[in-house]
This record gives structure tokens, C-alpha cells and sequence, in this order.
């Protein structure tokens, strides 16, 4: 019987030399691999990440939905990959399946994706109820409008901005003053 780390070995390879140069495939560590499915940047875009177990390909591989790639998958899909993954799994059990699971999902992405919505669902809100305000209830501080820069720009050139200063109006310039002359000790 040929040992379980060979199966693995060579099934890593072939990985590798399938996928490369595919952007949609990613090696996390040598058990753990993610694919993406779809169009980049669409809703109907998902990532699936399959782990081997320590007993792989006896073993069903841990199949992965639940990243935060997915998280505007709607829990359907989800789970609709995940089950048709796992049924396609048990069919291949004792054989090297990864590559064959990330086909089965290729093939059939547009009906796994068929309850997928194109753009994402608006939820609406209903307005708050308004709670009568009771005497003993502590009253809200208002906060104070804050000015816009060109408000404050308005404010400030109406206050002579543009006109000549007198020297040493800005305390700036005092203090600059003051630190060029310094104290001069009495000889």
C-alpha cells in the first residue's frame, strides 16, 4: 500500500502545474487551497477553499464558504455549494478530488448561482418609533453647527484679512522676535 503523503505529494503537483499562472487559484498552505468563481468585483462572485484532512483522499475534504470574500453571498448559495460539493466529494472518496471538486463547481456555477441576486439587497429600515418624551428623561445636549471652510474663509476676510496688519499682530511673529534677540546678560 502506498502511503497517504505520497497521494498528497503528487496531488500538489499536479495542483500546481494545472493552475499555473491562474489568478482565480491560491495555495494558502500545502492542505488548504481557494479557488474564485465568477466575474471579479460582481455579486455573483464567490471564493471556495478546500483543506485535506490528516487522512486525505479517505477522508472528505473540509469544504470552506464561510470567508469573508463570500460575505455577500446569500446563505443559499452557500449552502448550495457546499452540499453539491460534498456529494461530488463522497463519489470521489479514496481518489485525489480537488482539482475534479473545483471543476464540478465551473461547470455548474450558473446554477448553483441561480438564487445569487445581481447587486446587493436594500434593506429598509423602519423609521423608529417616537417615544413620548417624559419630564424625567435627560434632555439631549444640541450640538453647535460646525462652519464650512469657506464659511470660515467669509468670516475671516470680512474681518480685514486682505487689509494691511501692523507689525506683530500674529503672536508668531512676536515670538520669533523674542527668540532672535534672547536675554542679554548685563556686563
Amino acid at each position: 500500500m502506498v502511503p497517504f503523503f505520497y497521494y498528497l505529494k503528487e496531488e500538489l503537483e499536479v495542483l500546481k502545474s494545472i493552475y499555473d499562472g491562474d489568478s482565480a487559484f491560491k495555495q494558502i498552505s500545502d492542505t488548504v487551497f481557494q479557488y474564485k468563481f465568477g466575474e471579479e468585483g460582481s455579486y455573483k462572485c464567490f471564493l471556495v477553499e478546500i483543506s485535506w484532512p490528516p487522512n486525505y483522499p479517505e477522508e472528505l475534504p473540509v469544504i470552506n464558504m464561510e470567508l469573508f470574500y463570500n460575505k455577500h453571498v446569500v446563505p443559499v448559495v452557500k449552502e448550495t455549494v457546499k452540499t453539491g460539493l460534498t456529494h461530488q466529494a463522497e463519489e470521489l472518496l479514496g481518489m485525489s478530488m480537488t482539482f475534479s471538486l473545483f471543476e464540478w463547481v465551473k461547470d455548474n456555477l450558473e446554477t448553483l448561482l441561480a438564487d445569487q441576486p445581481n447587486a446587493p439587497a436594500v434593506l429598509t429600515q423602519q423609521a423608529p418609533a417616537v417615544e413620548e418624551e417624559s419630564e424625567d428623561a435627560p434632555q439631549k445636549k444640541e450640538k453647535k453647527e460646525q462652519m464650512t471652510k469657506s464659511q470660515k474663509r467669509r468670516m475671516f476676510d470680512r474681518f480685514g484679512a486682505t487689509t494691511d496688519r501692523p507689525r506683530g499682530w500674529d503672536w508668531v511673529d512676536i515670538i520669533k522676535h523674542l527668540a532672535q534677540t534672547g536675554n542679554k546678560p548685563d556686563s
